[in-house]
């Protein structure tokens, strides 16, 4: 069930209306709930038994560290739990595929056989919901939620279980226990932000997908001017699409009175990967940064092991994204790159460089790493990014108004960056800016519904 469809639609005013007439935070988390596994239910009936099985077992995890104390074995059934469930669903066949390729390299002549399992939606998000709840009990930063269904409302909550943002337990559950009705500030808020998701989504992602789609499908075939282009057209998309779905699920969160964590903050204007990365998802940024990073010794054993630590945390991030080489890539590059930003940092010649150039150099970067992310595999990202330098002439495929849309996006990024734009704060500029997305949408919207990048992890 995807938001910007009309089953979604129907879902949502059912649910508005029972949770206005509904009174008490206990009964309307029953409702929440109740209605949070039906959504989830939609894509495959069967997976609630998953998340179910995810919820109660690290339910039961921090009720033991509770009793016998926050011992390392206790957490680690929670850590095994999780990894064996991401194991087998997400990472079995990309597995299968290594150990064939291993196979035929050294001319065996034999192969296992790849397990065709459905990836269930949204699977690494609500895993990392619930183990971000186990850890920050382990290192004392939360409480143990006394009720199952309070925590099992907190890991299931439906705007945020397919793609996040990946909230912390301290963060959301004070809220589900006073589960206040919504004011009138948070509807006006929750509309805005859902009308700018969906406008997001339908008019600019999908719009900057005909030709990304189109160009990463057969990167061989098109000449260095349409490579770059397809690359940028990718980066609008992924931002598009991504930020969208944030815009959508705080919009919807925001009408039943609950706050979701802000996932993004301008991050195509970041002066380096480190900063991008503070950026972008920034979620998923600090649950690594709190729980693989500073665990693995952060920055207190010395450059050296900072940079360890970095490249380990990014690659096992990448490893996260997806279950293919070129992810794995992706995330080594973001870590190495993040290690120099970090190290060059240190020297005083960096700060003389102007803060535009530092912006601009670095949305560049971040466009070249996003082709081994959209990639079908490694080898077709090369493919992609030697294709770009090799130069070769022909008149670009791309339609003049999109690259005229690229432009106006980087330039509303930089007015939004310096304030420019604070008059969209005002009511009644949201207001106009709202009438002005719907109308927008009732022109461009039409019968295919694709999905969210980032609901396949």
């Amino acid at each position: 069930m995807l938001f910007q469809t009309w089953t979604f639609f129907i879902f949502f005013t059912l649910l508005y209306l029972l949770f206005r007439i509904i009174r008490g935070p206990e009964a309307r988390g029953y409702l929440v709930l109740f209605a949070s596994l039906i959504f989830y239910a939609w894509w495959n009936p069967w997976y609630i038994f998953l998340i179910l099985w995810i919820i109660t077992a690290d339910y039961t995890v921090v009720f033991l560290m509770e009793r016998y104390g926050r011992r390392r074995p206790i957490l680690a059934v929670s850590v095994i739990n999780s990894i064996l469930v991401l194991g087998f669903f997400k990472y079995a066949g990309f597995l299968a595929d290594s150990i064939n390729y291993l196979f035929a390299a050294a001319g065996t002549g034999t192969a296992v056989s790849r397990p065709e399992i459905i990836l269930p939606a949204g699977i690494s998000f609500y895993i990392f919901i619930s183990l971000g709840y186990v850890f920050d009990y382990y290192y004392g930063n939360t409480e143990r939620e006394k009720s199952w269904f309070s925590y099992a409302l907190f890991v299931s909550f439906f705007p945020q279980i397919i793609a996040g943002p990946i909230c912390r337990a301290s963060m959301m559950l004070p809220q589900f226990k006073l589960f206040r009705g919504p004011s009138a500030d948070d509807t006006a808020e929750g509309i805005y932000l859902f009308t700018r998701g969906i406008f997001r989504k339908i008019v600019l992602a999908d719009y900057f997908a005909l030709y990304a789609d189109r160009i990463f499908g057969n990167p061989a075939q098109f000449a260095s001017a349409d490579l770059a282009l397809g690359a940028l057209a990718f980066t609008w998309q992924i931002y598009f699409d991504f930020s969208g779905y944030t815009d959508m699920a705080r919009g919807i969160a925001r009408m039943f009175g609950i706050d979701l964590m802000e996932n993004f903050r301008l991050p195509y204007m970041a002066c380096g990967t480190r900063e991008f990365w503070q950026r972008w998802h920034i979620s998923l940024s600090s649950w690594f940064g709190d729980f693989v990073y500073k665990p693995l010794g952060g920055n207190r054993s010395g450059r050296l092991k900072e940079s360890r630590n970095i490249i380990t945390t990014m690659l096992l991030s990448g490893l996260w994204h997806g279950a293919a080489w070129n992810f794995l890539l992706w995330g080594l590059i973001h870590g190495i790159l993040h290690s120099m930003s970090k190290a060059a940092g240190r020297f005083s010649i960096t700060g003389r460089v102007p803060v535009f150039a530092k912006r601009i150099f670095t949305f560049i970067i971040v466009v070249f790493t996003w082709i081994f992310f959209r990639s079908e595999n490694a080898a077709d990202a090369f493919t992609f990014i030697t294709g770009i330098f090799s130069f070769s002439a022909g008149v670009p495929a791309a339609p003049l108004l999109m690259i005229m849309l690229m432009v106006v996006c980087y330039a509303l990024h930089w007015l939004a960056e310096y304030r420019w734009l604070r008059f969209m704060e005002r009511p009644t500029a949201r207001g106009f800016a709202v009438a002005a997305m719907v109308l927008c949408l009732l022109f461009v919207s039409s019968s295919r519904v694709s999905g969210f990048i980032y609901q396949q992890f």
